[in-house]
């Protein structure tokens, strides 16, 4: 779109790498040295690693418009991934070798064989391996093993590996990889454009495909561009080619500083935020999710012509019911007659007593109370229903003894009661009582 309003032969800044469009910056210049070194010595690996972007494949496609295909047989293969015995078939096929049904050493001898035809007829081959990050140890191991094929004390494969920056760390600091490493003869990191390099990659490329002027770009476009794109140079054509179609759509003859932060803020809003994000100028409201909700539905108001028979109807229906009495919490229903009780050792489960007994009346029962095992005891009446005692004969005598010790303590306190009375007579009449009636109602 743009290209025809400014009147050029093609997209200056395509995201598809071209070999038309490679320009010399000074890292790939760096690069491509190494590369050159690399296949003058035609064996051993060579290690080309950058960022996302950074131009790797570019500075590939420009190696492969330089070299002289009549010499030199490549096979690229961009790896996902892939295993051992996988790369070994894929490497098989750039041989022009049928690998179906081999074996694996069936596969490596047909390799070999592929290498020396290879050979034979004149001609070098190398193996470029793209995205070697994702290439498990295994693989990278049939990859030195491949690398010792040689004729004549010649290599018969060369190898360019290409990954992102993992690569190199990872190459380093795996011992597993240490022979691997030992046959690396030129490794080189590819670096982002300098703020300088921007504007010469620009209009080179926009000559390329016929650029006359139109539109022209400001000193601070350029500086925007590079702040906008770090230099690298596929986020850099991205956002150059989004410049030139605002552009085209503004009808911009010259495009500055400001028209380049006015892309940079349109790409920014083409970022979508998370469906549960709340907009900058709203407070976010924290609604209970399930697992298996995703947004929260309004709740709808109620309404009250349909609220009110419904109030009724439960009015209704809530007077009808009896209301509910409060449960005791420890209830022990008072036994009938007395029952025959065990010791207390003989019983596995907690006593609770619910009645204190009657201190002793005298020094006497207290003597004989201390005496009797059934201290042990406690009446039965003390018992929760559902921890009542069975009945024993053995302990009938036992009962009845407790029963006569009850019936004395009664009648004590009743000549208990009658001594008390005559002394309050006697004080209040003034008359002493003789010792007689004393002593008949201490007795009776």
């Amino acid at each position: 779109m743009y290209d025809d309003h400014y009147g050029l032969s093609g997209r200056p800044f395509q995201l598809t790498p071209d070999p038309r469009f490679w320009f010399d910056t000074a890292t790939h210049r760096k690069a491509m040295a190494y590369l050159g070194y690399g296949l003058s010595q035609g064996e051993g690996f060579i290690v080309i690693t950058g960022d996302i972007g950074a131009g790797k494949t570019t500075l590939v496609g420009h190696l492969m418009e330089t070299i002289d295909r009549e010499r030199l047989h490549v096979i690229k293969i961009v790896s996902t991934q892939i295993e051992a015995d996988d790369l070994l078939r894929l490497v098989a096929g750039g041989l022009d070798v049928e690998a179906g049904g081999l074996s694996k050493a069936q596969l490596l001898t047909m390799i070999e064989r592929g290498l020396h035809a290879m050979a034979r007829a004149g001609r070098r081959t190398l193996l470029i391996v793209d995205e070697a990050q994702a290439l498990p140890v295994a693989s990278l191991e049939e990859l030195r093993m491949l690398s010792n094929f040689q004729a004549s004390g010649h290599a018969l494969l060369q190898i360019f590996l290409l990954g992102q920056p993992e690569f190199r760390e990872r190459l380093h600091g795996s011992d597993r990889l240490e022979q691997l490493r030992q046959r690396v003869i030129a490794m080189h990191h590819l670096d982002p454009m300098g703020p300088e390099e921007v504007e010469p990659y620009m209009l080179h490329r926009l000559n390329v495909v016929g650029w006359q002027g139109n539109p022209h770009f400001t000193p601070d476009a350029y500086r925007a561009m590079y702040d906008g794109s770090d230099g690298v140079p596929r986020r850099l054509n991205q956002l150059a080619g989004r410049v030139m179609l605002f552009g085209s759509i503004e009808q911009l003859d010259v495009i500055d500083g400001d028209s380049v932060e006015a892309v940079i803020a349109d790409i920014a809003g083409d970022v979508p935020m998370p469906r549960n994000a709340a907009a900058p100028s709203e407070s976010p409201i924290l609604v209970p999710m399930t697992a298996s909700a995703t947004v929260a539905e309004p709740i709808p108001e109620p309404d009250p012509a349909a609220i009110e028979p419904m109030r009724e109807e439960k009015m209704a229906a809530a007077a009808s019911v009896e209301p509910l009495r409060p449960l005791p919490i420890f209830h022990v229903p008072p036994p009938t007659e007395p029952l025959p009780i065990r010791s207390a050792r003989q019983i596995d489960v907690p006593i609770v007593e619910a009645r204190t007994m009657e201190p002793p009346a005298n020094d006497l029962l207290i003597e004989e109370l201390a005496e009797d095992p059934v201290i042990e005891t406690v009446p039965v009446t003390a018992l929760p229903e559902a921890l009542a005692p069975e009945t024993d004969p053995e302990n009938d005598a036992l009962a009845q003894r407790i029963a006569l010790l009850e019936g004395r303590i009664e009648e004590q306190e009743a000549a208990l009661r009658r001594v008390l009375t005559l002394l309050v007579d006697w004080v209040e009449g003034e008359a002493a009582p003789d010792a007689v009636s004393l002593r008949y109602a201490a007795a009776h």
